[in-house]
């Protein structure tokens, strides 16, 4: 059996980061496409393959991307055959940079009853948390709707003219990522080996809000994030789900586009908001005994469903 791909979360563990891994763990409830943990009935469980990640040592790599198979024919006895190949193009994979920094008036966070160490590391923990929100919207909406400084998304790669299903809804549109994890697939890059360690705390002179000067704790955290898509069929998007009658998330929307899949080739995760998770839910009938509604779906064809706070409901 295949090791499944490292995520965030290993890579925090790997680099010794073990306060960070806890965050990440914790904030991984929100946003499985970042840490790689995905909700399964009540649990939150590992998925392998989902939110796959790698480090590297610098902050961008070139990949070779194929585009097109070999032309491959049956000969004749006694005949030869022509040389063929496949067709390649070299893509550069980035990472970009993510730095947000925070300070606390030395005299107020000496006040604390807890120390000023306690202000500055609530601090960390708040800006790491909004550093993976912040991941968990860029891996969808990238340049068309995260930020536009940042890693280019899903809707900047993805094959819109074969990988899409349109549910046909006009009003608080949100969408439905089925997705496939892996170093051929799609995965997250993190540069400069992966470091996600805030800065040593340190005083510096600060400007206050009244334009002057004061001595502050200062403490910044330096992230390198990219996203690798190596394949424009490794991610399929059902869109336009909204909230007119009979435009909800249903079976046959999903199922239309695992169809969308080349053969062998099977998404390791269906992201969707808790709104689509419930027109599934509402969209089936039960048929047990009792008569009870039909069970919160935590999976389709066998694919674990990912409920995601990264995925808007408001879509354009």
């Amino acid at each position: 059996m295949a090791d499944a791909p490292l995520t965030m979360l290993d890579i925090a563990k790997r680099n010794g980061h073990d306060a960070i891994a806890g965050i990440i763990d914790e904030v991984s409830q929100a946003h499985p496409e970042v840490s790689g943990r995905v909700l399964i009935g009540n649990s939150i469980v590992q998925v392998p393959g989902v939110g796959a990640a790698r480090t590297i040592v610098g902050r961008q790599y070139k990949t070779l991307i194929r585009t097109g198979l070999p032309s491959v024919a049956f000969r004749d006895a006694n005949n030869g055959t022509d040389s063929t190949k496949s067709s390649h193009e070299e893509r550069l994979v980035e990472t970009f940079i993510m730095s947000p920094n925070w300070w606390a008036d030395k005299a107020v966070a000496d006040s604390s009853e807890d120390g000023w160490q306690a202000v500055m590391a609530e601090e960390a923990d708040a800006h790491l948390q909004g550093a993976i929100a912040t991941l968990g919207t860029q891996f969808y909406y990238g340049r068309n709707g995260g930020d536009g400084s940042g890693c280019p998304g899903l809707l900047d790669v993805y094959d819109s003219t074969n990988m899409e299903v349109d549910a046909g809804g006009s009003t608080a549109k949100s969408s439905v990522w089925l997705v496939k994890f892996g170093p051929k697939y799609v995965q997250w890059v993190f540069g400069q080996g992966g470091t996600m360690t805030p800065t040593d705390v340190t005083l510096q002179r600060v400007t206050g809000s009244n334009s002057k000067e004061l001595t502050a704790y200062f403490q910044e955290l330096n992230l390198y994030p990219g996203l690798q898509c190596k394949s424009l069929r490794a991610s399929c998007r059902i869109k336009n789900l909204g909230t007119d009658a009979g435009k909800g998330l249903t079976d046959d929307l999903i199922y239309s586009a695992l169809s969308k899949f080349e053969p062998g080739i099977v998404p390791d995760a269906i992201f969707m908001t808790r709104r689509s998770q419930e027109q599934l839910r509402a969209s089936r009938t039960a048929t047990n005994a009792t008569g009870q509604p039909a069970p919160t779906p935590d999976s389709v064809a066998g694919i674990p469903i990912a409920v995601t706070g990264s995925i808007t409901e408001s879509e354009s």
